[in-house]
């Protein structure tokens, strides 16, 4: 029996391997490729099946350590300080989702209970989706990208009052007495236990944490956080709680100590796995079979979720003083169903709250809604287009500061901003105190009219639009400077501005040198990619300190300028495969090639030979770095530093070692 468990879960956990290394390649998330796994195992799939109580048994605690980290990154400080827009804006989306999908599946005829949890679950998004998505496209720090991530962020700490909720509704009947009963009970012991936690959390936690850190044991800290974590599940668990709420409060209470890094550092490894088990364990639940006798249903609610979830979204977040553009893209972010939405149901099944028939619509829903999720977020400016009517993205609303032809008709030989933001405001600034004529356009209401206040050329308009741009003045314009970091619009922007003045320089902003060569073959004539910038000034600040003259200094920066910062592209990669960079497989890097005996190499120049899109940066020969590498003849154990790209790099290390 022992035997048979033990080649039970090797053959799991190596599907598992294979399964996220695959997911990761196609930058699917790992949880579908957990979920995929859980399916293969599962008892309604022909082949190997798993029980699944045993792995739900254990899965549990991947829930426990992931409200403990989520309590880390949300303590009391920290969820005071977001009490403004985020706050407010997360809480609405999930209250008002709940209570619209609820309320409508209570009208079809579901029970109040199972209503409530398919609103819970429909109101969850993936933060990883979103996030890795945003990141692909170059968006993760535009102004709706960073909105849409810190709201489905903060969703996982509204999801903590469902924990609370969702077990006490699979016990009851349908007397709304005994409901508001139960859930007062409930909330009660919810009370009760956060101060519990509280009280015992600031006096014993911080002094524990320092008495444990004294000893300098990694192990004696690692079972210390265990202790802890999984004490205050046990606790809210003997209180009739999820043991999930105990950690997030346990959490919270280590959030505020300097330990905070340390321990998530510790508990990372745990959860992680763990996680994937619950994942596994969900997916054993799912019955494809029921997809042709439910995909009518559950094609409907993916339906319902975007919809609502979009129109929503937009409405509050255009309600918070946003402009309609941002509001509607932020709707398309976080229309998508979430991995948290999974494991909310899961709790409900635990207890009866929803019955199995209705889990596999709504689980098929979530999973419909996370499949087209990357058309919506790949699409989200396109899409929010069609429904923002220039009328209303442009009005004559004097408030508003629409840009008008008359309000710059004065201007020649100036310069256009797109985007008025930090960086923006920086390039105006520089431009006024040469005199300098310039004229701004923006998204932000509120950041416009405190800038027109004080007297700063700004107007409201989306720049990505080409009759914005002519009532800008391109005709009559010297320059064009796109400050935003936001690829896309960028790159509708530079087609615009391409058809309209060919001959205008276009400078771009970006966040690092991934994008350089796209937007400059879209007809951008710089790119400015902002971390080597920053890594730029922090090298010139380094050589100033150390007494490099000036003009030296000045001189190193134009070289690297004029190179497209080649020495600081000049990187040595890793092997980073789980690194969120789409490009980290493609872009430029470093190499190191050992000479070794028998290579082809040996006894010749490194100027003999022909690198195709390959430079050498540099041969060490016993720890020393030669001055002039091209005409050194090479010998047995010397080291010749490639530049290039990944696949170049191949063929010419090739060349160099036969």
């Amino acid at each position: 029996m022992i035997e048979q468990a033990f080649v039970q879960i090797l053959l799991m956990l190596g599907t598992s391997v294979a399964a996220v290394i695959l997911f990761q390649k196609l930058h699917i998330p790992s949880s579908l490729g957990y979920l995929m796994v859980g399916v293969l195992f599962g008892a309604h799939t022909p082949g190997p099946v798993i029980d699944v109580q045993q792995i739900r048994e254990v899965a549990e605690f991947g829930i426990v350590f992931l409200l403990f980290t989520i309590g880390l990154s949300f303590s009391l400080p920290q969820i005071h300080a977001l009490r403004g827009q985020v706050l407010s804006l997360g809480t609405g989306q999930v209250v008002l989702t709940t209570a619209l999908i609820g309320t409508g599946c209570w009208l079809l005829g579901l029970p109040p209970a199972t209503s409530f949890v398919i609103g819970a679950v429909f109101a969850q998004s993936s933060t990883t989706i979103i996030s890795k998505q945003l990141t692909e496209q170059g968006e993760e720090n535009s102004r709706h990208g960073r909105l849409g991530v810190a709201m489905s962020v903060f969703q996982d700490v509204t999801a903590v009052p469902l924990i609370v909720v969702i077990p006490v509704l699979g016990v009851l009947d349908d007397d709304a007495g005994v409901l508001f009963e139960s859930l007062g009970w409930a909330m009660a012991k919810a009370i009760v236990a956060f101060l519990l936690v509280f009280m015992l959390g600031r006096w014993l936690l911080r002094p524990l944490f320092h008495s444990v850190a004294a000893r300098r044991s990694t192990e004696l800290f690692t079972l210390t956080v265990l202790f802890v974590s999984l004490l205050a599940a046990w606790t809210t668990s003997q209180l009739g709680l999820s043991m999930a709420f105990g950690a997030f409060l346990v959490g919270m209470m280590l959030g505020e100590t300097e330990f905070r890094h340390q321990v998530e550092s510790t508990i990372r490894p745990f959860r992680d796995v763990l996680i994937g088990l619950f994942f596994v364990s969900i997916g054993m639940l799912f019955d494809p079979a029921a997809i042709p006798q439910n995909w009518q249903w559950a094609t409907i609610g993916t339906i319902a979720m975007l919809v609502s979830k979009t129109v929503l979204v937009a409405l509050i977040v255009r309600w918070s003083g946003l402009d309609g553009l941002t509001a509607w893209r932020t709707g398309f972010l976080l229309a998508v169903g979430g991995e948290f939405g999974f494991a909310l149901l899961a709790i409900a099944l635990d207890v009866n709250a929803i019955a199995n028939q209705y889990s596999q619509i709504v689980f098929t829903s979530v999973l419909f809604s996370m499949i087209v999720a990357p058309f919506l977020i790949r699409y989200n400016h396109v899409l929010a287009g069609l429904l923002v009517r220039r009328s209303v993205r442009r009005q004559n609303d004097p408030e508003t500061l629409p840009v008008s032809a008359d309000a710059t008709q004065h201007l020649h030989d100036h310069a256009i901003i797109c985007g008025y933001g930090r960086i923006g405001q920086s390039v105006g600034h520089f431009l006024e105190e040469e005199k300098i004529p310039y004229v701004a356009v923006d998204l932000d209401s509120a950041r416009i009219k405190e800038a027109h206040v004080a007297g700063e050329p700004v107007y409201y308009g989306d720049s990505s639009e080409r009759d914005i741009l002519e009532a800008l003045g391109i005709d009559s314009a010297k320059l064009l400077v796109i400050s935003y970091d936001d690829v896309l619009l960028a790159k509708k922007i530079l087609h615009h501005v391409r058809a309209l003045r060919p001959d205008l320089p276009v400078m771009v902003r970006t966040r690092d040198e991934a994008h350089v060569d796209e937007l400059r073959q879209a007809g951008a004539t710089e790119v400015v990619p902002e971390v080597l910038e920053a890594g730029l000034m922090i090298a010139s600040h380094a050589l100033l300190l150390l007494n490099v003259p000036f003009k030296r200094v000045v001189r190193r920066m134009q070289q690297q300028r004029a190179g497209r910062y080649r020495l600081l592209r000049e990187l040595y990669r890793g092997e980073d495969v789980f690194s969120d960079n789409p490009n980290i497989l493609t872009e430029d890097g470093l190499r190191s090639v050992l000479m070794l005996p028998g290579s082809r190499g040996i006894g010749k120049k490194l100027s003999e030979f022909a690198f195709d899109g390959v430079t050498v940066s540099s041969l060490v020969r016993q720890g020393s770095r030669e001055e002039d590498p091209l005409d050194v003849f090479i010998v047995e154990g010397d080291v010749v530093v490639l530049f290039g790209a990944p696949g170049t790099l191949d063929r010419a290390e090739r060349l160099l070692l036969g």
